[in-house]
């Protein structure tokens, strides 16, 4: 029979303890890199945008840099792009990667409309070789890691949007054009509108309500692929609740960039709706989404319960918000 020595037995617990010392360091400095990767990017300055141009930009030209920015500052921010990591520790986030998500989702819209509605003076006219790649770049899986990878699209999707930037500030090529437009503004503030309000309600539903289903009011003749009932609960898993509110402040995030450099860009049309003052509305109201969160988690208490209820704060900002871009739009509509 072997017996281990005193001496053995030592050697042994003391690998066991240098083993273990190794695992807690080891999950320490995981702790310290996913806090680090969790500071949300600094946002672009559309003032500085304006100012550093020599002369007065073309219009257009600071709306496409700020899309451009966004997309730059996502890749770029500590820690990279990390929605399609899948290595420790990034792969056990999950709060910057729908943050990222979000915010991913302006940058989708805006190039689509940008696409299909600002770059164009008619729906039958020809539309930009830039942008008619550009969209589909920065629509390719955001969890793609590998043939091709996400960040190496969305990094071509930055350059086709610099092409299309540059030719607009070349006054010789009269091909290129962002037409500043209420009807162009109009289709852009509609997907806003639909993003805002499908957040707001998924936001909204951490607290399950029971609502009367309206899906079909106000149209005798409209039907449904499947049926529901008169009364529908509405709720968001518990586990994907935190999820969904940073996936609402990337969203806003990004919104609150564009918005203030279609301020400028759209600005004759704006005075010309004397809707200045209701832009700027929506805006301050989405930039009450960044404040800082001081809580160390979010928190999704019942509605007048002892606890807080970090989603609902959230959500009733996006629906004051989303209801200004209503009013906005059928202002937008009058001639």
């Amino acid at each position: 029979m072997n017996v281990d020595t005193p001496l053995e037995k030592t050697g042994k617990s003391s690998k066991w303890t240098w083993i273990l010392t190794g695992f807690i360091l080891l999950l320490i400095l995981m702790f310290v890199f996913i806090f680090i990767w969790s500071s949300e990017p600094d946002p672009v300055d559309t003032h500085t945008l304006i100012k550093e141009y020599p002369g007065e930009p073309p219009v257009g030209y600071v709306t496409v840099e700020t899309v451009a920015q966004v997309a730059e500052k996502l890749l770029d921010k500590k820690g990279g792009y990390l929605s399609n990591d899948i290595t420790p520790p990034s792969v056990f986030m999950d709060n910057m990667p729908s943050y990222e998500f979000g915010a991913l989702v302006q940058i989708r819209d805006i190039t689509q409309v940008l696409r299909n509605d600002i770059s164009r003076s008619q729906s039958q006219s020809m539309e930009d070789e830039a942008l008619k790649f550009a969209e589909p770049a920065f629509n390719i899986n955001h969890k793609k890691w590998l043939f091709p990878r996400a960040e190496r699209e969305y990094r071509k999707g930055i350059e086709l949007l610099r092409d299309y930037r540059d030719r607009l500030t070349d006054p010789s090529d009269s091909n290129t054009q962002f037409y500043a437009r209420a009807d162009n503004l109009r289709s852009w503030l509609y997907l806003v509108n639909k993003r805002l309000g499908g957040l707001s309600q998924r936001l909204s539903a951490s607290v399950g309500k029971s609502r009367i289903n309206t899906d079909l009011a106000n149209d005798p003749s409209a039907t449904q692929s499947t049926g529901k009932g008169q009364i529908v609960t509405v709720e968001t898993p518990w586990m994907e609740i935190d999820d969904v509110f940073w996936e609402a402040r990337g969203s806003t995030w990004a919104l609150i960039q564009f918005l203030k450099a279609v301020e400028h860009d759209f600005d004759s049309v704006l005075r010309d709706k004397n809707a200045v003052a209701s832009f700027q509305q929506i805006i301050m109201e989405l930039e009450a989404t960044q404040e800082t969160i001081w809580s160390p988690m979010i928190v999704n208490g019942s509605e007048f319960g002892f606890l807080a209820n970090h989603s609902l704060v959230m959500s009733s900002y996006i629906s004051r918000a989303n209801a200004a871009i209503i009013d906005l739009i059928e202002l937008l509509k009058r001639g």
